[in-house]
């Protein structure tokens, strides 16, 4: 019975510290989950993505075929994506997004389309400590750059956990893409641009670490550069 009650408890520890990303903002309100957010296949065990090759690990909705709302929201505004709960885990966070030719909602994501817009790294100083101020918030905000291009959009949310990061395939990633239409836009070209899957291996040093012992000196975030626009 007590053992019983011991990988109870523990298997309730490990799903609270799971969590999903189902909800945008936008002009500051926090939308329904699922509304505009393509349900994950996680939207119940809250689960992560481990293998970067696969083709989850672009929206994680194979099982779930999604249909939801595209939400329209201006170039240069304040967005944001929330979790169902907090980033429980320490890691860093991407922000990717991928235009449309047409409608987003017949939009797959294929080839070489996305770009980062936003990301959340780690702080180190040379070897005595490492933070990371993603860990215990609730989700993310930032700005749309002024210079995004008119157009329908994937948003994706990547927050990378690296608690058990130190072997191959131990980080986790919390994965999920919004549907965003954008109004008001500039005349800018997103990029650089990757695939995803694709943008990573699973052995690039900020995916690829051991954040415990030794404590790393600096920290290299994974995948291109913002686009700032």
């Amino acid at each position: 019975m007590f053992k019983s009650a011991l990988a109870l408890a523990a298997f309730v520890a490990s799903a609270a510290a799971h969590y999903t990303f189902p909800s945008l903002v936008v002009n500051g309100t926090t939308t329904p989950a699922w509304i505009n957010v393509r349900q994950t296949n996680n939207y119940n065990t809250q689960a992560p993505v481990t293998d970067v090759t696969s083709a989850d690990f672009r929206c994680y909705d194979s099982e779930t075929d999604p249909t939801v709302e595209t939400i329209t929201v201006a170039a240069g505004t304040e967005m944001g994506i929330m979790s169902d709960g907090t980033i429980y885990h320490p890691g860093v966070v991407n922000v990717y997004m991928a235009k449309a030719d047409g409608d987003v909602s017949d939009f797959a994501g294929d080839g070489s389309v996305w770009f980062k817009v936003y990301q959340i790294t780690a702080v180190t100083d040379g070897g005595s400590s490492i933070a990371f101020p993603a860990e215990g918030i609730p989700g993310v905000t930032f700005t749309l750059p002024a210079a995004l291009p008119t157009g329908q959009y994937l948003v994706r949310m990547e927050a990378i956990a690296l608690h058990v990061a130190q072997t191959f395939g131990g980080a986790q990633f919390y994965i999920s893409c919004g549907q965003v239409n954008v109004v008001n836009g500039g005349s800018g070209t997103p990029g650089p641009l990757v695939a995803i899957p694709g943008v990573y291996t699973g052995y690039e040093p900020g995916i690829l670490i051991n954040i415990n012992y030794p404590i790393p000196t600096n920290y290299t975030q994974p995948g291109p550069a913002v686009w700032s626009g």
